[in-house]
């Protein structure tokens, strides 16, 4: 890790590389982006927006499990209450009793709402409101470790399923008759889902973690002409979102979560004026 600092001191001539909180956020960012832009693509193409969304807001629930059961690190009952949270969710989705929108919304604000009242009792919510924008300067040297184990644990699972999650999401009667394990493929992309946002919301942000994942992809439909540019142009979006926002937030004193989220916003637009033409 240390060669990788020197190497960054030496190739970009910016005065904020010299900082190692920044060195730190930077590096987090080129293994976050990448997840997020695979990752969206999906959620995109499945239509899981909602669903990401509730597994964001259920981190209070799972931080509020934590505390209860005394838990040192409540970041360990955050990740069990999320993948949990996300098999639940997905099973109930499955026996289409009612529409998924409806479900993902009676999820989502039950897991909001239960967080928020454990974890505001005795007016300590204070101390966990950096949550809902994260703070990315904050990561460590350790938890960039974690990032990169998850990150080439998910590397190894697209390698693997990826032309079976694509199938599943065209059509998943045909993709049944090709005895591909629907059921299994659709756990093992929630519970990787619950783990990317759980790992990553801490220093995202609650309320923009979602939008970090829909964008780049949304932004990559509008350019792409088939699979393999959507999945490049949205991880080229996202990570290109992620290190000009860390930039600029930097140099304005704005919050990094944020200044990321306007960033590729603006990607967004411009990739839909450009559409067009592109197409």
């Amino acid at each position: 890790m240390e060669l990788f600092y020197k190497l960054l001191e030496e190739l970009l001539p910016f005065q904020f590389i010299h900082y190692d909180f920044m060195k730190n956020a930077l590096l987090a960012m080129l293994i976050i982006t990448p997840l997020f832009g695979i990752l969206g693509t999906m959620i995109v193409n499945n239509r899981l927006a909602f669903f990401s969304d509730a597994l964001g807001h259920s981190a209070f629930t799972g931080i509020a499990i934590g505390i209860i059961l005394g838990l040192a690190d409540t970041n360990i009952s955050m990740i069990v209450f999320a993948v949990v949270f996300a098999l639940l969710l997905n099973w109930i989705k499955r026996r289409n009793t009612v529409s998924t929108d409806t479900i993902i919304s009676v999820f989502s604000s039950l897991g909001t709402a239960v967080g928020l009242v454990i974890l505001s009792r005795n007016g300590k919510f204070s101390e966990y409101s950096s949550l809902l924008v994260g703070d990315i300067l904050s990561i460590t040297p350790k938890e960039i470790v974690l990032l990169l184990i998850i990150f080439i644990v998910t590397i190894l699972f697209w390698g693997f399923c990826f032309n079976r999650l694509h199938a599943l999401s065209i059509n998943e009667t045909l993709a049944k008759s090709k005895r591909i394990p629907a059921t299994l493929m659709d756990n093992c992309f929630v519970v990787i889902t619950a783990l990317i946002i759980m790992l990553s919301i801490r220093w995202v942000g609650i309320l923009i973690i979602n939008a970090l994942l829909i964008l780049p992809a949304a932004s990559s439909r509008n350019l792409a002409s088939d699979m393999r540019e959507y999945h490049r142009f949205a991880i080229e979006i996202s990570m290109f979102s992620g290190i000009l926002g860390l930039i600029v937030s930097y140099y304005n004193n704005t919050a990094t979560g944020p200044t990321i989220v306007i960033v590729a916003s603006m990607v967004f637009f411009l990739t839909l004026v450009a559409k067009p033409f592109v197409k």
